[in-house]
C-alpha cells in the first residue's frame, strides 16, 4: 500500500504556486521593460539588446557639416574674438569660453557672446549650405553649460538656447537634421580648448628673467582631463572616478531630450565628444550605455552616436551594445598631425580608411566620420591653441596672409590685428600668432619639376607661397576631397565636415570655401569621378619603398622591423649594405609587408622611411578614367602652364610683329622712311642703310628723285670737259 504524505502534496502545491508568481511577475516586468523602450528589450548587464523590431533602419547617407566654434568657442576657428588677449597676462587672458567668460565676467562676456551668435551662424548660411545639394545634416556642438550653467558660464550663456531653436528651425524649413552632439563637459573629457577649458594650464611667467617681463604658460606636455576624475601624469591612470561629473553629464542628456525630443528635425545626440584615449575604458561604456537609455526613454527614433575616445578597434568597441537599435560609432579622421609627404601618400592613406571603416562595420555597426578636413598640415593659426603649438609643430615653414575682418565687425575689441606689432604675448611652448598682420594659414602644394610627379617631395624644400605659374593646390585638394567622399561614404554610414567656415581664409578647414573653390563639389556626391577616386589604391597599384637621401642608420631598423614581421629572424646581413643597396633591400622588405597587409588598413610609413610610388600600369587601369592632373601628366596642362604659353606667344608676338612692321615700313613707306632719315634715332637710320637691310629690298624704286634735263645735261659736260 502506497500512503501519501499530505504534506508532501501541499508542499508540491505551494512550489507551483510560487513558481507560477515568479513567471507572472517576470512576465509582467518584461512588459513592463518593452513599455519603456519601444523598439526593444536592454539587458544591462551585457550592454547589448534583444527584440530590436527595426522600427528605424539606419538606410540614409550622412553628408554633413559641422557648425563649430559657435557655441562652444574654439581660438583658432574664431581669432576674432580672442584678438582682444593678445598682450595680456595671467589674469586678462582667456584661451577657451571658460577663461572668456571669467576674464570678461558675465555682463560684458555674454554682449560679445550674443554678437558673436548673431554673426556666425546666420540664415544666409543655413541657405546656402541646403542650397548645396551635397548637405544633409548639421552637426551642431554644443556646451553642457548652456543647458546647467555653473562657474563662471552662470549669466555669461543667457540666451544661447534661443539662438539654437532658432537653428533648428532655418534647418527643419529646408530639410536638414541637426545633430545634437555635447561638444564640451564639465571638468573637460580631453584638455583641449574645445571641450570648453584647457585643462592641466600653467603660468609660468614667474621664472622669466631674461628677457624679463615677458609672460608665458605651459599647457601642452601637462595636459589633463578631470571630467571622469583625478588622472595622474605620472601612472598615465585615473586614481579616482568623479561621479558627480558623470551624472552632470547624464542630467544634460535627459535635459536636451525633455527639451526636443518632439522637434522633427533632430537627428539624434553625441553624448560627449572626443573623450580623450586615457578615459577609463568600462566607465566610458557605462556613461554611454546609461545614456543611451535615457535617450530611448524620452526620444525613441533618435540616433545615439558615441565617439571611439581615440580607440578606433575591433577589440575595444566590437559586440560593444550589439543588438541595440539606432547606434553608431563616431571617429574623427584627420591629416593635419601627419608628416610631410608626397601627394599620393596622403592620397593613399585617405583611401585605406575604408579598410579601417569596413572592419568596424562588420564588428560593431554603423560609423560615421564626425569630424574630417582636407588640412595636410598644421599651420591654422591657433590650431593647437591660443598662441601655442604642440612641441615640434607646425613640420614645415607656413603661408602668412592677411588676417581677416572681424566678422562680427569692427566694434569687437581688439580688432582689427595691428600690422604695426609683431607677435605678442603671452606665449606658450610653442609658437602660432598674427605678425604685423599676417596670419599664419596652410602651405600650397607645388607642381613638382624634379623627379616623378607623383611621388615628388619639391615642395617641402620650397617656400610655402608657390611662385606664379606652380600652385597645384586645387588639384591636389580636389583629388583629395574626392578619394575621403569615397572612403567616408562608400562603406560606413556617412560624414560631417569640420567646419562650415573659419575666420581666417583656411579653404583646408572650411567647407565653403573649399566648395567655392571647386575642390568640393556640389549636388551629387555619388557621380562617378567620386565612387571611382580610389580605385588605383584598391588595386594596389602602388609600390611601398625607402625614401632615398637618407642615412644608413636611420634606414637598418625599419628594415629590420619589416623583414621580422615578414618571417625573417636573421637580419644581421643588413649590417653589410649601405646606399643604394640598403635601399634595395629597405624597397623589397617594405612592400612585402605593405602589400600583404593594406587591405587591413596597413600604411606606407615604416617609421617615416618610406614611402608610395605608382607603378603606371595602365594595362589595367585607364588613365583617362581619372580627370585628375596628377594620374596623367603627359596628356593633360595645368591651367597654370596654358596660360604662360599664352601669354609668351602673344608677347613673342607682339615682339616679331613689330620687327616686322618697322622693316616693312621703311621698305615701302616714304614718309615713315624720311621721318627716320630726319631722325636723331641713329640706331634705326643705320638700320636702313644695312647690307642686310639692302638685300632685304632696298630702296624703294619711287625713293629715287627725278632730276631735272638740265641737271644731267650739266653733268654729262662735266664728265666730257
Amino acid at each position: 500500500m502506497v500512503v501519501t504524505d499530505k504534506r508532501v502534496g501541499m508542499g508540491a502545491s505551494s512550489a507551483v504556486y510560487w513558481w507560477s508568481l515568479l513567471c507572472v511577475s517576470i512576465s509582467m516586468l518584461s512588459s513592463s521593460v518593452e513599455a519603456e523602450f519601444k523598439h526593444f528589450v536592454p539587458n544591462n548587464d551585457t550592454h547589448t539588446c534583444t527584440a530590436d523590431a527595426h522600427a528605424t533602419p539606419f538606410n540614409n547617407q550622412i553628408r554633413g557639416v559641422n557648425l563649430g566654434g559657435w557655441m562652444v568657442l574654439e581660438p583658432w576657428i574664431t581669432p576674432s574674438l580672442f584678438y582682444q588677449f593678445l598682450g595680456k597676462d595671467e589674469t586678462t587672458t582667456a584661451t577657451d569660453i571658460y577663461s572668456f567668460c571669467k576674464v570678461l565676467g558675465p555682463e560684458e562676456g555674454n554682449r560679445q557672446l550674443r554678437r558673436h551668435w548673431e554673426t556666425w551662424v546666420t540664415e544666409e548660411i543655413i541657405e546656402e549650405l541646403a542650397s548645396n545639394g551635397a548637405v544633409n545634416s548639421l552637426r551642431l556642438p554644443v556646451g553642457d553649460f548652456m543647458y546647467k550653467p555653473y562657474g563662471p558660464y552662470v549669466g555669461c550663456t543667457d540666451g544661447a538656447l534661443e539662438y539654437v531653436e532658432q537653428l533648428f528651425e532655418w534647418a527643419y524649413s529646408r530639410g536638414l537634421t541637426v545633430l545634437i552632439d555635447i561638444h564640451a563637459v564639465r571638468g573637460s573629457q580631453n584638455g583641449f580648448d574645445n571641450s570648453g577649458q584647457s585643462q592641466g594650464f600653467e603660468w609660468t611667467s614667474i621664472l622669466n628673467t631674461e628677457p624679463a617681463g615677458l609672460v608665458t604658460f605651459e599647457h601642452w606636455p601637462i595636459r589633463t582631463a578631470e571630467w571622469m576624475g583625478k588622472f595622474d601624469r605620472v601612472t598615465g591612470e585615473y586614481t579616482d572616478i568623479n561621479r558627480d561629473n558623470i551624472q552632470h553629464a547624464l542630467d544634460v542628456i535627459a535635459i536636451i531630450v525633455d527639451l526636443y525630443a518632439d522637434h522633427p528635425m533632430v537627428l539624434g545626440i553625441e553624448p560627449v565628444n572626443e573623450p580623450w584615449q586615457y578615459t577609463p575604458l568600462d566607465e566610458l561604456k557605462q556613461f554611454y550605455w546609461d545614456g543611451y537609455l535615457l535617450v530611448k526613454k524620452r526620444a525613441p527614433y533618435w540616433k545615439f552616436i558615441m565617439h571611439d575616445s581615440f580607440r578606433f578597434d575591433v577589440a575595444t568597441w566590437g559586440g560593444f551594445m550589439d543588438g541595440c537599435p539606432d547606434r553608431a560609432l563616431d571617429t574623427h579622421i584627420y591629416q593635419a598631425w601627419m608628416d610631410p609627404a608626397s601627394r599620393i601618400t596622403f592620397y593613399a592613406d585617405a583611401c585605406q580608411q575604408k579598410n579601417y571603416i569596413a572592419e568596424m562595420e562588420r564588428a560593431f555597426g554603423p560609423i560615421i566620420v564626425g569630424e574630417w578636413s582636407l588640412a595636410t598640415d598644421n599651420c591654422a593659426m591657433w590650431l593647437n591653441g591660443f598662441n601655442d603649438n604642440l612641441p615640434g609643430f607646425p613640420r614645415l615653414p607656413c603661408k602668412y596672409i592677411p588676417c581677416s575682418e572681424p566678422y562680427m565687425g569692427t566694434e569687437q575689441p581688439g580688432t582689427p590685428v595691428d600690422p604695426g606689432k609683431p607677435i605678442q604675448g603671452p606665449y606658450g611652448t610653442g609658437m602660432s600668432g598674427p605678425i604685423y598682420g599676417l596670419c599664419p594659414v596652410g602651405r600650397d602644394w607645388l607642381r613638382e619639376s624634379s623627379g616623378n610627379i607623383k611621388t615628388g617631395t619639391d615642395y617641402m624644400h620650397a617656400p610655402p607661397s608657390a611662385p606664379f605659374g606652380r600652385d597645384d593646390s586645387d588639384d591636389v585638394m580636389r583629388n583629395l576631397a574626392n578619394k575621403k567622399i569615397s572612403a567616408f561614404s562608400g562603406i560606413g554610414h556617412g560624414f560631417y565636415f569640420w567646419n562650415f567656415r573659419t575666420d581666417v581664409v583656411e579653404p583646408h578647414w572650411s567647407y565653403m570655401l573649399a566648395v567655392e573653390r571647386g575642390w568640393i563639389t556640389k549636388g551629387n556626391l555619388d557621380e562617378a569621378t567620386i565612387m571611382t577616386a580610389c580605385e588605383k589604391e584598391d588595386t594596389g597599384q602602388f609600390l611601398c619603398v625607402a625614401k632615398r637621401n637618407q642615412l644608413d642608420k636611420t634606414l637598418r631598423p625599419s628594415i629590420a622591423s619589416a623583414l621580422k614581421a615578414d618571417g625573417t629572424e636573421d637580419t644581421s646581413f643588413l649590417n653589410k649594405l649601405s646606399g643604394e643597396d640598403l635601399c634595395l633591400e629597405g624597397d623589397r622588405a617594405f612592400n612585402d609587408v605593405w602589400q600583404a597587409h593594406r587591405v587591413q588598413g596597413a600604411t606606407c610609413d615604416f617609421g617615416g622611411v618610406a614611402e608610395l610610388i605608382s607603378l603606371n600600369r595602365t594595362n589595367i587601369i585607364d588613365d583617362d578614367m581619372y580627370t585628375d592632373d596628377f594620374y596623367s601628366p603627359k596628356t593633360k596642362q595645368n591651367e597654370d602652364d596654358i596660360v604662360l604659353k599664352a601669354i609668351g606667344l602673344v608677347l613673342g608676338g607682339i615682339i616679331l610683329g613689330s620687327i616686322l612692321g618697322c622693316f616693312v615700313a621703311l621698305r615701302f613707306s616714304k614718309k615713315f622712311r624720311r621721318t627716320v632719315s630726319t631722325s636723331d634715332n641713329r640706331m634705326i637710320h643705320n638700320i636702313s642703310h644695312t647690307k642686310a637691310f639692302r638685300s632685304f629690298g632696298g630702296i624703294h624704286p619711287e625713293d629715287y628723285s627725278r632730276i631735272p634735263n638740265t641737271q644731267i645735261s650739266m653733268a654729262e659736260s662735266s664728265l666730257h670737259a
